[in-house]
C-alpha cells in the first residue's frame, strides 16, 4: 500500500457558486468529501498542497486524509474541475471510503523493459491505445499502476489488457473484451520497404 497523503483543509458552511466564487476570490479551492451514507462535508483549501499532488503519478489511485477541523476523514480523489482560462482547480470532490468500500479508479499503464523491447529495436514506436485503465477495487487494494512487460514485443505486436498481472482484489472494469493496451507499429518507410518487397 501507498502512503497516505494528509491534506488539512477548513470547512465551509455556505454551498452555491456564489459562496464557491468567494473561497476562490481568497485564493482557495471549494471542495466536498461525499460517500460512505454520511452528510457531505464541505471545504476549502490551499491549492499547493493539491498542485502538489496532482503533479506526483497516482493521484485518483492514493488515498488521503483530509483533515477538516481537527477531524480526519479517508478518502479517494474523485474529480477535479480546472478553470478554462487559468487551468488552475477550481472545485475538488474526495469520496469518503471504508476498509470494505469498492472504488473504480482509472490506474495508469506503465511500460517496462522499452530499452529492451525487439520491436522498438527494430524501429517500431510504440503506440499507446489506454494511457489509464479503469478498475473495481477496495481502496487498499488499488496498485499504483499496471505493468506491461514489453521484452518480448515484437514488430506489429498487439498487446492485450490478459499481458498485465493484477494484484489480488482488482477486477477491470471492462470484462467481456480482451481490449487493446498498445501496438508496436513499424514507422511509415518501413512499411513502403515491406511492400515493395511484396
Amino acid at each position: 500500500m501507498t502512503e497516505v497523503i494528509t491534506f488539512t483543509v477548513q470547512k465551509r458552511d455556505r454551498a452555491g457558486k456564489g459562496a464557491a466564487r468567494a473561497i476562490r476570490r481568497q485564493g482557495l479551492v471549494p471542495g466536498v468529501i461525499y460517500g460512505d451514507k454520511q452528510t457531505p462535508v464541505m471545504f476549502a483549501m490551499d491549492p499547493r498542497p493539491l498542485l502538489a499532488a496532482l503533479n506526483k503519478p497516482g493521484f485518483y489511485t492514493h488515498q488521503y486524509d483530509v483533515v477538516v477541523d481537527g477531524e480526519a476523514f479517508r478518502c479517494m480523489a474523485q474529480d477535479v474541475q480546472f478553470g478554462v482560462v487559468s487551468d488552475a482547480p477550481i472545485h475538488v470532490d474526495f469520496l469518503r471510503v471504508g476498509k470494505n468500500t469498492v472504488v473504480t479508479t482509472a490506474v495508469p499503464v506503465h511500460f517496462d523493459n522499452q530499452d529492451s523491447c525487439p520491436g522498438l529495436k527494430h524501429g517500431g514506436v510504440l503506440n499507446i491505445v489506454r494511457h489509464e485503465v479503469e478498475v473495481h477495487a477496495k481502496p487498499d487494494d488499488v496498485p499504483e499502476q499496471l505493468v506491461v512487460d514489453l521484452a518480448a514485443a515484437e514488430l506489429n505486436d498487439t498487446i492485450h489488457f490478459s499481458a498485465i498481472t493484477l494484484p489480488a482484489g482488482v477486477t477491470p472494469v471492462i470484462t467481456d473484451r480482451d481490449f487493446t493496451i498498445a501496438t508496436i507499429i513499424a514507422p511509415s518507410g518501413l512499411k513502403s520497404d515491406e511492400a515493395q518487397g511484396e
